[in-house]
């Protein structure tokens, strides 16, 4: 059995006009199943569109994908809409609420479209907003909004929580707790996670880190200390 997740020499081509930009080229790392995943790198190094073909919103050059066990990179678009929908959890950094829809509307919505969501009351409640269900958007804090959206992206019971830059519109201490909650998700339930981020001090907290430079990994390796997300300072 192959890694739960996996990108074989993978190249994406963005073509305008006779214009051509390899944003990626000869990607390759995986990701074990349960594992907390941090990919680093710095802006313009392609680590949202290495999320965005795992995530099945955009296709790729050539190369492979496979998510447990299934090739992504061969879906059809029908395919890749059914895979987003139930095998893939977004988070990203600005939260993309439903402005008149209360935090618990919210993530009944997602779970609405799923085949096997959670309970949409104790997602809430385990992501710490058991009070806050019939408060709309603009009532909470962005850290709470950012809960929501995790909320959300859990309700879907999904295979795969992808997370773009998930504390890039938080102060500090918010973020810090956000990434706790990301990192308690990833131990508690088994959910595999994938962060991306620009903040080399996050890779501490991960089980995997891949480093992503000018549209390459560069490296690929596994944590052996990892620390708990209250201990890293940055």
């Amino acid at each position: 059995m192959g890694a739960f997740v996996s990108f074989q020499d993978v190249e994406k081509v963005y073509r305008t006009g006779e214009v051509e930009i390899r944003a990626l080229h000869d990607v390759n790392f995986l990701v074990e199943k349960g594992e907390f995943c941090v990919i680093v790198g710095a802006s313009g190094a392609g680590k949202t569109t290495i999320l965005n073909i795992l995530g099945g919103m955009d296709t790729l050059t050539s190369g492979q994908v496979f998510l447990d066990g299934r090739e992504v990179s061969s879906f059809n678009k029908k395919q890749l809409t059914a895979y987003r929908r139930y095998d893939v959890g977004f988070v990203f950094q600005f939260y993309n609420l439903v402005q008149n829809l209360t935090a618990l509307e919210n993530v009944e919505l997602a779970a609405q479209i799923c085949r096997d969501p959670l309970d949409a009351g104790q997602v809430l409640r385990q992501v710490g907003l058991g009070e806050r269900t019939n408060n709309f958007p603009a009532q909470l804090s962005g850290g709470e909004q950012q809960r929501v959206a995790i909320a959300r992206a859990l309700a879907k019971n999904p295979k795969l929580l992808l997370c773009d830059e998930p504390t890039g519109a938080l102060d500090y201490n918010t973020g810090k707790a956000v990434l706790k909650l990301l990192q308690d998700t990833c131990r508690e339930v088994g959910k595999t996670v994938i962060v991306i981020t620009h903040n080399q001090a996050l890779t501490a907290m991960a089980d995997r880190i891949i480093t992503v430079r000018s549209g390459t990994v560069v490296s690929m390796e596994e944590n052996k200390n990892i620390v708990d997300v209250e201990e890293i300072e940055w």
